[in-house]
């Protein structure tokens, strides 16, 4: 495969506020942001969204806000989430983006540790902070997205900016692109979150180093579903749509993205792959219940790929245009991220005339390290690094897999006030522990096989690695997800366990087919036949000995990684090779 296909050229910038000035300069007239909710302020072009954010940067300094002041932001997705996140970075404060659907003391321990001295929020988040002033003794100032006008405690975001005039508009300071600019925490799928630290560098450095490898136009309409405080919506979904003079449009929920899609007129959206697989169900689902469909769909396909071989790149998007026009016939790029995608669902999504790429990173590199091309990709690899990043496989086995290490400006500064945490990540030579295992291949792309933390050691010795396991199962129309985890078996290996939520559903359409009623027991038959084919895949040592049905789904974090600590272990496994 061909990898040293040219970059795209792309404007140099140095930080978010140069990005911002770049962009309002020239791209001013264009629709930069839009809110599907209605909210005070819905909608801007690049030019009003300088505006406003001149005009809240000076309204929190006319608070009495100093440089460098932390402040956090929680709420939903939105224009003013937006101005607030560039006001802060335009204006030399540190913003501190809050996960809306932590509980109540979470969020207050997140405001609590990361210093912040102001918190803006929406109507949503209100309740938590309308008794709290006695534990929250740092907040001198709490500013209330949707308010019309103060009320007690609370400023209006709206009243202060509107108290203004157009004239008396603070100049933007100079800001240092190395500087502490942002603290996110980690949503804490493995234990309590963390403060990742980072630049305006960092986030400039990843900014430039996608749009070289996936070009974007004016034009492109990015729908934004993912939540903005966790740094994979905000810097890809949010930030790099802004540096190439795309438009926003911010989803009302993840139950209307069918109409947002339509309504916007999107040509660009970022999920994770939970979302790419139910809506992929979806469609297959779809097509098998009609008839004509049913017979007409599998020549298609064929048909599809072998126009696309002989040049006609469109040739998908055309045979099956019903289809796009049921997401509002401009779907260009479906990007995923946040895991690890199925190939399988990769693949399908493309053959029906969809783009799909996927990348990988971390909060703590600001977050993309590697991502696929649309002129080059690999559906089972998580792409090629961006220019600028460099990684290496520290202490390969005999497959090549090791730690995935990173080096490049994307690198956080460090994890706040947790400098022991920060010298366990960062190499004193600057090399970032990912804490993933993979392995590079001959072509430069990078393979992810699963978090080190979550490793199994098998009878002889061997690594298992429950993410490839989890993948396979997943597969499964009967399986909606799962989870696999080692159980001691001794003090050298251990058993391979599998967690399951079925896919009820696709097990009542089965039943209502077979004619047979359903049971505990016959649902227990069905997935251990399930896995049994599974099994028989996969090398001996690798072969999942015990599953757990589960009654509820697994408790997820924002970005739909299952939150592994919070699984308790069944003591009383079903084993999968019982008959």
């Amino acid at each position: 495969m061909n990898t040293q296909i040219p970059l795209f050229d792309t404007p140099e910038i140095s930080s978010v506020q140069d990005m911002l000035l770049q962009s309002a300069r020239h791209f001013g007239k264009r629709r930069a942001v839009t809110d599907f909710n209605p909210t005070p302020i819905s909608e801007a072009t690049f030019e009003q969204l300088l505006q406003y954010v001149r005009t809240f940067g000076t309204a929190l300094h006319n608070l009495g806000l100093k440089e460098h002041a932390h402040i956090a932001v929680i709420g939903e997705n939105r224009v003013q989430w937006a101005i607030t996140y560039l006001a802060a970075a335009c204006y030399n404060y540190v913003i501190v983006p809050v996960d809306r659907n932590l509980g109540k003391t979470e969020v207050l321990n997140i405001i609590h540790e990361s210093d912040a001295q102001a918190v803006v929020f929406s109507a949503g988040s209100a309740s938590h902070f309308e008794t709290t002033h006695q534990s929250l003794k740092k907040i001198r100032h709490y500013i209330h997205m949707d308010l019309p006008d103060p009320n007690g405690d609370f400023h209006s975001m709206k009243a202060l900016m509107d108290a203004i005039p157009s004239g008396k508009l603070r100049d933007m300071p100079k800001v240092n692109p190395d500087a502490l600019s942002i603290i996110v925490y980690t949503s804490g799928s493995l234990g309590r979150a963390k403060g990742v630290m980072l630049s305006q560098k960092n986030i400039a450095t990843d900014l430039m180093g996608m749009v070289r490898m996936v070009r974007l136009y004016p034009e492109d309409r990015f729908l934004s579903v993912l939540p903005m405080h966790h740094t994979y919506e905000c810097t890809c979904g949010f930030l790099c749509p802004l540096y190439k003079g795309c438009s926003v449009w911010f989803a009302r929920s993840l139950k209307t993205v069918l109409e947002d899609l339509k309504q916007s007129q999107a040509s660009i959206m970022l999920g994770v792959p939970l979302l790419y697989e139910k809506m992929y169900r979806n469609i297959r689902k779809g097509m098998k219940e009609k008839t004509v469909t049913r017979v007409l769909v599998p020549p298609m396909l064929s048909a599809s790929k072998v126009l696309k071989r002989l040049g006609w790149s469109n040739a998908p998007k055309t045979l099956f245009k019903t289809l796009h026009e049921k997401f509002g016939g401009n779907i260009r790029l479906f990007i995923a991220g946040g895991a690890a995608p199925d190939p399988e669902i990769a693949s399908g999504l493309r053959n029906l005339g969809f783009g799909f790429l996927q990348g990988y990173g971390l909060t703590e590199t600001a977050p993309i390290l590697t991502l696929n091309r649309l002129v080059a990709f690999k559906d089972e690899a998580a792409g090629l690094p961006l220019p600028g990043i460099t990684l290496k496989i520290h202490e390969p086995d005999e497959n090549g897999v090791g730690e995935i290490l990173a080096k490049g400006d994307n690198v956080m500064l460090g994890y706040y006030k947790n400098e022991s945490a920060t010298k366990e990540a960062i190499s004193d030579d600057g090399w970032f522990q990912t804490g993933d295992l993979g392995f590079i291949d001959k072509d430069g792309f990078l393979h992810i096989s699963g978090r080190k933390k979550n490793v199994i050691i098998a009878a002889n010795g061997k690594n298992v690695y429950p993410e490839e396991l989890e993948d396979l199962l997943n597969r499964s129309k009967y399986i909606l997800e799962s989870m696999v985890y080692g159980e001691a078996n001794s003090a050298y290996n251990e058993k391979i366990v599998a967690q399951i939520v079925v896919d009820g559903e696709a097990l009542i359409a089965r039943a209502e087919a077979k004619k047979v009623e359903i049971t505990e027991e016959w649902v227990r038959k069905n997935i251990r036949a399930e896995i049994d084919k599974i099994n028989k895949q996969l090398a001996s040592f690798k072969r999942i000995q015990d599953f757990i049905i589960r009654e509820e789904e697994f408790a997820k974090t924002t970005t739909q990684k299952i939150k592994r600590y919070m699984v308790g272990k069944d003591p009383r496994p079903i084993t999968a090779e019982e008959h």
